[in-house]
């Protein structure tokens, strides 16, 4: 890579949110480290329910987490120094450098006459508050994590969010082409053909951008292409005529490969189980597992682990009688605990989640799940409810604190060791049951505020023969199944993907050098 002190780089923008810029960007991580360039993932600014803690104690989208995962490099906040939480369909905490400061309604965030902002208590500076239109003020500070990074790293790889061409928000973009162009990256844009009409996406988003960020649009990669590249040729020939911008790629359709995303149900290693050929179970039965769809549900990723086990089958249910015929039922974290609990109240989820504990069938709450499952809950923080009655499952207490618990705890349960991370508001006081990790057990019921905790291989071995023993399965865990292994497989599978079915010279060239010179205008531009 360059010899100067400030790295290359590249934007890699979507057609559409969902289009593939997280994965693509973890493959281009994993394929330029493999070649010995010193890389690091980078988000401006992140909408995510789905994050992580780093070695600091800083809350970055999770997405940013498995990119470092694959660049081979810790993860830091400068990877991802916007964070945005929905607490609902108008507005959402902000994180600021790993750290929260307040919470803002969608047009507060992005300007406009919307109230100003609540202040998360000890989080803002001296004399500072938020207030309408931070997204803008935010720029500098984005603008400088990335040029750190640069000063850092031979490449930054920076993932956009949505569409380049969303013009109603242009004025105050700090991830996609307004950090493009303050930082002069060149920008390759993704379409997922699997959904039809790229070729429009590919033009359109072009045409919609005003000339000084039509120039840095290098050209495009083409998304979970079906069959026979050669019949999408004559496609890619005119696109480059209409546009004067050339095709970087066409990455085939690949089963399971939708890692730490960023929101949505497609978690990661299940869908490898679900969708690849699966190792029969090592025992005689099958372990069924059912994960409660919580509103505003975060972390969704804590079942991966479960997912990856030969013979254990996970889904997500959302009425009471899904929950029936499963061995475990799992009570994930949520953005909204007082929100998750009406809503499980509401559809006969709670009656059914009592009937399994009275009955000795298993039941695990994790973070707001945990929460859930115990006896009370005093909230002035999150939904601002005040006292709310739980399940009652646990004898717990719960209160709201202003400030954010972030950390990475290592500890010991059913004797072996276990490694997790903590985000929550939610102060837990335990009164009873039997010590599990943070948070308690009382039968067949384990509530924790611990997430990733069943990534520890023998932690999750020894969790599952307890199950399988209080649901009466002759389910025996796989003695070798290693997550680590298994994510490190999924990510060189991503670097394999950029590798074999991109322009990999090319991209070089451009992550190197920087913007192509000479590329056309394509009216009618940004309106």
């Amino acid at each position: 890579m360059r010899s100067g002190r400030r790295g290359g780089g590249l934007l890699v923008a979507g057609t559409t949110s969902d289009a593939g810029k997280s994965v693509v960007t973890a493959g281009i991580c994993r394929w330029l480290v493999r070649k010995g360039v010193k890389v690091a993932p980078f988000k401006g600014q992140n909408m995510s329910l789905n994050s992580f803690v780093t070695r600091e104690g800083a809350e970055i989208g999770r997405a940013q987490a498995m990119q470092a995962q694959a660049a081979r490099v810790e993860p830091t906040a400068l990877m991802n120094p916007v964070l945005l939480k929905p607490g609902s369909d108008r507005s959402s905490q902000v994180v600021l450098m790993g750290k929260p400061v307040g919470e803002l309604s969608a047009r507060g965030f992005f300007g406009g006459s919307g109230p100003a902002a609540q202040p998360q208590s000890g989080a803002v500076a001296p004399g500072k508050r938020l207030h309408g239109g931070r997204q803008k003020e935010l720029f500098e500070p984005v603008l400088a994590c990335l040029e750190e990074l640069r000063g850092s790293y031979d490449a930054v790889i920076c993932e956009g969010a949505g569409s380049p061409a969303e013009i109603n928000l242009r004025r105050t973009d700090i991830v996609n082409m307004g950090i493009a162009r303050a930082a002069r990256l060149p920008v390759l844009v993704v379409g997922d053909i699997d959904r039809g009409g790229v070729f429009a996406q590919f033009f359109g988003t072009t045409a919609l951008l005003a000339p000084e960020d039509q120039e840095l649009i290098a050209g495009y990669l083409v998304n979970k292409f079906r069959g026979d590249v050669t019949l999408l040729e004559p496609g890619l020939d005119m696109l480059y005529d209409l546009t004067g911008r050339r095709t970087f790629g066409v990455l085939p359709y690949a089963h399971g490969l939708g890692i730490d995303e960023e929101d949505g149900l497609r978690v990661s290693l299940r869908g490898a189980v679900r969708e690849s050929v699966v190792a029969p179970p090592v025992g005689a039965d099958v372990l069924r597992v059912a994960v409660c769809a919580v509103p505003l549900m975060s972390n969704f990723t804590d079942v991966d682990a479960l997912a990856a086990e030969p013979g254990v089958v996970v889904r997500f249910v959302d009425r009471a009688e899904e929950l029936v015929d499963a061995d475990l039922v799992v009570v994930p974290g949520t953005r909204g605990t007082v929100r998750a609990l009406a809503w499980l109240r509401e559809r006969g989820l709670a009656d059914a989640l009592a009937r399994r504990a009275a009955e000795g069938r298993p039941v695990l709450g994790i973070c707001g799940g945990f929460q859930a499952l115990g006896a009370h809950i005093e909230d002035e923080v999150e939904s601002k409810a005040g006292a709310v009655d739980g399940l009652g499952l646990l004898p717990v207490r719960v209160r709201f604190a202003p400030e954010k618990t972030l950390a990475r705890p290592v500890g010991e349960a059913l004797g072996e060791r276990v490694e997790g991370y903590e985000i929550h508001h939610g102060v837990a006081e335990v009164l009873g049951g039997e010590p599990f990790l943070d948070g308690c057990r009382v039968g067949s019921v384990w509530g924790t505020h611990w997430h990733g905790s069943l990534e520890s291989d023998g932690f999750r071995r020894a969790f599952l023969r307890e199950v399988a023993a209080a649901a009466g399965r002759r389910f025996v865990p796989a003695p070798d199944t290693s997550f680590g292994t298994l994510r490190e497989e999924q990510l060189d599978r991503l670097g394999d993907l950029i590798e074999e079915h991109a322009d990999t010279d090319a991209l070089l060239r451009l992550i190197e050098n920087g913007p192509l010179p000479g590329l056309p205008f394509i009216p009618p531009g940004a309106p």
